[in-house]
């Protein structure tokens, strides 16, 4: 690619109107839709039953949703079935087992319980203290790395637009599963919220290798008549390859465990791909020229 084509700056109401679309609708669709939270978030029952010839999780789960119970199935040891679902009584219990012996041959009940969440209210808010304090910590380790170059623009703007970029990143996948679970019963657990804390890295390192270019660029053209906006564009291109390199190497792992893994992993490595589809778009079409228009801003 000629990178002296790509002109990132000149075309930023493009890429960021259609950042702007695409979050409106990924908040639109949280708000209609709402998240089809899991048993870790609402609590529920578990059952634990095993067989000789156990049958694959997916044909399970898709054998239950038949006759309406909505399930998380999980493999255990080499003949075991974990089954999670919503809250449900003994007539409903019964029901599921003879499914399962009708289906299967004969399963054996190891146990049956009702399970509180995983994630508790508690847990909730301890954990949201701990990201914002996080989030707080990155934004002030951006400044102190970038005080060299302070102007034009703060350096803890670069920090705080890092996390911005971050956002972005998180909420197109959160949008796009309020959808599935609408459509498809996919369910918000404790690995979609892990995908949710990996893109947020991933978003965070990539957007602050392109921020990192800017910064030496603006170190080493310090004397020159450049303006910015063209050395924001020009450190986006020395930028460019290596990003899209890196994603394009992430995606290739994460597209063939979603084609050829198991069934159960597929929700969490699906929201992995979003994530770093969006992570490597932001952190050139977003951050930087979000960083250009906050220097014309306060010009």
């Amino acid at each position: 690619m000629n990178h002296t084509k790509l002109n990132v700056i000149g075309l930023s109401k493009v890429w960021l109107g259609f950042s702007a679309i695409l979050m409106l609708v990924s908040i639109v669709s949280v708000a209609v839709f709402g998240l089809n939270l899991g048993i870790d978030f609402t609590g529920g029952s578990l059952i634990e039953v095993q067989s000789d010839n156990r049958p694959a999780s997916l044909e399970v789960t898709s054998k239950l949703s038949e006759f309406g119970f909505s399930t998380l199935v999980q493999e255990s040891d080499d003949d075991k079935l974990i089954i999670r679902l919503g809250q449900i009584n003994t007539d409903e219990h019964e029901q599921i087992l003879g499914i399962l012996n009708e289906n299967y041959g004969q399963m054996e009940e190891l146990q049956f319980e009702f399970v509180g969440p995983v994630i508790g209210e508690e847990l909730k808010k301890k954990s949201a203290g701990a990201i914002v304090l996080l989030l707080a910590l990155i934004v002030l380790y951006v400044a102190w790395t970038f005080r060299k170059v302070s102007k034009p623009i703060a350096s803890w703007k670069y920090g705080l637009l890092t996390i911005i970029a971050a956002l972005h990143d998180i909420i197109l996948p959160i949008g796009i599963f309020a959808v599935l679970g609408k459509l498809y019963g996919y369910q918000v657990d404790t690995a979609f919220v892990a995908a949710l804390l990996t893109i947020l890295g991933y978003s965070i390192n990539d957007t602050i290798v392109v921020f990192d270019r800017t910064r030496e660029n603006l170190i080493s053209n310090r004397h020159s008549d450049a303006s910015f906006g063209d050395i924001v564009n020009k450190s986006v291109q020395q930028s460019f390859a290596r990003s899209i390199n890196t994603s394009l190497t992430t995606l290739l792992v994460l597209l063939a465990i979603f084609f050829f893994g198991g069934e159960t992993t597929k929700p969490f490595v699906l929201a992995l791909i979003v994530g770093i589809v969006s992570g490597a778009y932001s952190s050139i079409f977003v951050a930087s020229p979000l960083l250009v228009i906050w220097n014309k801003m306060t010009k």
